[in-house]
C-alpha cells in the first residue's frame, strides 16, 4: 500500500512537473558518467539528505521566505527536482506575516522512521519545531514545538536500537548568549517532545569555535556527530564520536578546503546508496549566490569517515570539483529544479516563494490563463524601500551567470499614478527596473537601495517615458559575485541597458533573490495589476 502510494504521489509530480524545462544555466550531470559541483548551484542552505529505498530526498534552510522547507527529491544523487515544500506558511502564522527577513527556519534535519518522514528545524527566537507525514510529496503534519526555549537551533534526532529518542543540537549566541555548544536531550519515542533540559557534550571554544549545525548516526557501535565548525566561509568538518551517547566524544577533522577551491566546505549529510557506497553533502559559502550543495565520495577506515580526497596527504580530505557518479544500477534521466515559469499552469511555479506567509489577494493565477496577475498591493506605512514588503516572489540565484526576463502590462485600473511592477534582483543592496504610471503616462524606471535593511530610502537612478503600458524587462547577472546589468525594450528585440552594472548583494542569511513585484503606494487608490506573461532564466 505504502509502495502504491508513493508511485501515484511520483506520478503526481511528473504530471505536474511535465512542462518544467531542465535548466539552461547549470548541470551537475555530464552525461558521461562524471557530474561537477556543485551539485544544487542555488542557495539550498544547510542542507540535509536521506536514502529510502531507492528513493533521496533533500530539505534546507528556508529562513522567513514561504513556503518553507523545500523538499528535494532524487533518484540518482546528482539530479534533483523540487517536489514540495514541507511548510507552506512560517510558524508562528501571525508573526511571519511581515518579513522577519533572517529569522524562522534555521537548518533542519530529515530522517524517516516508523513508516513517517520527519523534519526537524531550530528557530531561533522560539524553539525546535517538528512536522512529519507519511508522503513527502504530499501535506505535511502541523509543525510541533518540541523544545521551547532561545536560542535552540540546528536539532538531529536519533532513534536508538532500544528504542529511546534524544536530540542533539546547537545554540545561537545572538539569543542564548552563548554558541559553540552541542546538546543532547532525551525525547518521547514519538519525537514529539524532549524530557529534560540536556547534557553538553561537546564544547568548541577552545579547538572549534562556532561548533554548529550536528547530524546524528550510529554505526558498528558508535555514535557520531557530524559537525560544522569554524565559520560558514572558512571552516571545516569535523566528526565526533563516541560508544556512550553522552560521551566522552572523540574528534577528528574529515573535510576541509586545503588547496581547494572550495570554502567552508562543511554541514551536509552523510548517505550511502543500496549497494553500500558513502557519500557526502555539504555546502560552500557562495556569498552573493548563497550557499550551493556539494556531493562528496566518502570512506570508512578505522571507524572514522574520510570525505572527498586527500590530496595533500594530511589525513584530511579536500573537495572534488568533479567525480564518478554514484553506482545506482540504473540510467536516469538529467533532472533540474525549475527556474523558467511560462504561468501557463493552475498556480505558479514551485520554485517561487514570498518574504513573508502569503496572502490569496496577493495574485490570481486561473486555470486557462496564460499569464500571472500580480495586483497592486499597498506597501506598509513608512515604508521607504522594499525591503519590509511582504509580497515580493522571489527565487534562487540559478548560477553563476544567467539572463531573467519577463514581460510586463501595468493595468492601474483609474487615472492616478502610484503603481509599480517589475524586475528584481533582491539582497541587503537590491535593484529593480519597473514600470509605473504617472498622470501623463507610464515610465520604465531603474531603483536602487544600498543598505536596504538599515531603512535607507530607495532612489530612481534612471527614467524613461513608453509608448504604453507593456514592456519587456531583462538582468544578465555575471561572475564575479553577481554582477547585474539591467535594460528593457518595447518591441522584445533591441535592448536597452540602463545604469550602471550593479553588484547583487546576499540577503540575511540567504543569497540574493531574482523575481518580480507589483506595489503600490500608501496614498494611491485601491485596484490595479499587472500581468505578467513569463519570467525566464536563459543563457546570457
Amino acid at each position: 500500500m505504502k509502495l502504491f502510494f508513493l508511485k501515484l504521489s511520483l506520478l503526481f509530480i511528473g504530471f505536474n512537473l511535465s512542462h518544467a524545462q531542465n535548466s539552461q544555466v547549470w548541470i551537475a550531470d555530464q552525461g558521461n558518467g562524471m557530474y561537477k559541483n556543485p551539485v544544487l548551484f542555488a542557495d539550498y542552505s544547510d542542507p540535509d539528505a536521506i536514502r529510502v529505498g531507492d528513493d533521496y530526498f533533500m530539505t534546507a534552510s528556508s529562513f522567513n521566505e514561504a513556503p518553507g522547507l523545500p523538499i528535494l527529491h532524487s533518484k540518482d544523487m546528482v539530479n534533483w527536482q523540487l517536489v514540495n515544500h514541507a511548510l507552506p506558511d512560517v510558524f508562528p502564522i501571525q508573526h511571519f506575516s511581515t518579513p522577519k527577513r533572517g529569522d524562522g527556519v534555521w537548518a533542519p534535519s530529515i530522517r524517516f522512521h516508523n513508516n513517517e518522514y520527519y523534519i526537524y528545524w531550530g528557530d531561533p527566537d522560539f524553539g525546535i519545531y517538528m512536522v512529519k507525514t507519511k508522503d513527502p510529496f504530499g501535506k505535511w503534519d502541523d509543525p510541533i514545538l518540541v523544545s521551547e526555549g532561545k536560542g535552540l537551533i540546528d536539532p538531529c534526532p536519533l532513534w536508538d536500537d532500544n528504542g529511546n529518542a534524544y536530540i542533539v543540537h546547537g545554540w545561537a549566541g545572538s539569543r542564548a548568549g552563548v554558541k559553540s555548544l552541542l546538546t543532547i536531550k532525551k525525547m518521547s519515542p514519538d519525537g514529539t517532545k524532549t524530557l529534560d533540559k540536556g547534557v553538553h557534550i561537546f564544547d568548541g571554544h577552545d579547538a572549534h569555535p562556532t561548533v554548529e549545525g550536528p547530524k546524528f548516526y550510529k554505526k558498528n557501535g558508535y555514535y557520531y556527530i557530524f559537525a560544522p565548525a569554524g565559520g560558514v566561509a572558512t571552516g571545516w568538518q569535523l566528526v565526533l564520536r563516541s560508544k556512550n551517547i553522552y560521551g566522552p566524544y572523540e574528534e577528528k577533522i574529515v573535510l576541509e578546503q586545503g588547496n581547494s577551491k572550495i570554502n567552508g566546505p562543511h554541514q551536509g549529510a552523510w548517505v550511502n546508496t543500496p549497494s553500500g557506497e558513502d557519500w557526502f553533502y555539504h555546502f560552500q559559502d557562495a556569498d552573493t549566490y548563497g550557499r550551493i550543495v556539494h556531493l562528496q565520495p566518502m570512506k570508512w577506515a578505522n571507524d572514522w569517515p574520510m570525505i572527498g580526497i586527500d590530496q595533500d596527504k594530511n589525513g584530511i580530505g579536500e573537495p572534488v570539483i568533479s567525480y564518478k557518479k554514484p553506482t545506482i544500477g540504473k540510467n536516469y534521466p538529467i533532472l533540474t529544479p525549475p527556474e523558467t515559469d511560462e504561468f501557463d499552469g493552475n498556480d505558479i511555479g514551485i520554485q517561487w516563494q514570498w518574504s513573508a506567509n502569503s496572502n490569496i489577494t496577493w495574485y490570481s493565477k486561473l486555470s486557462g490563463q496564460n499569464f500571472l496577475r500580480l495586483f497592486s498591493v499597498k506597501i506598509p506605512d513608512g515604508t521607504k524601500n522594499l525591503w519590509n514588503v511582504p509580497n515580493l516572489m522571489t527565487q534562487k540565484f540559478p548560477a553563476p551567470n544567467f539572463t531573467a526576463s519577463t514581460k510586463v502590462k501595468l493595468t492601474p485600473e483609474e487615472a492616478t499614478e502610484g503603481k509599480t511592477a517589475g524586475l528584481l534582483v533582491m539582497g541587503t543592496d537590491y535593484q529593480s527596473i519597473v514600470i509605473t504610471n504617472k498622470l501623463d503616462g507610464f515610465y520604465v524606471q531603474l531603483k536602487q537601495a544600498i543598505k536596504a535593511e538599515k531603512g535607507n530610502e530607495e532612489k530612481v537612478l534612471f527614467e524613461a517615458k513608453l509608448k504604453g503600458n507593456e514592456v519587456y524587462l531583462q538582468v544578465n547577472v555575471n561572475e564575479p559575485n553577481g554582477i547585474s546589468q539591467f535594460s528593457y525594450s518595447e518591441n522584445g528585440k533591441k535592448f536597452t541597458n540602463v545604469g550602471e552594472p550593479f553588484q547583487a548583494k546576499p540577503g540575511k542569511w540567504i543569497g540574493a533573490k531574482v523575481g518580480l513585484y507589483s506595489i503600490s503606494t500608501t496614498d494611491a487608490k485601491r485596484g490595479g495589476y499587472a500581468d505578467f506573461d513569463w519570467f525566464r532564466i536563459s543563457k546570457n
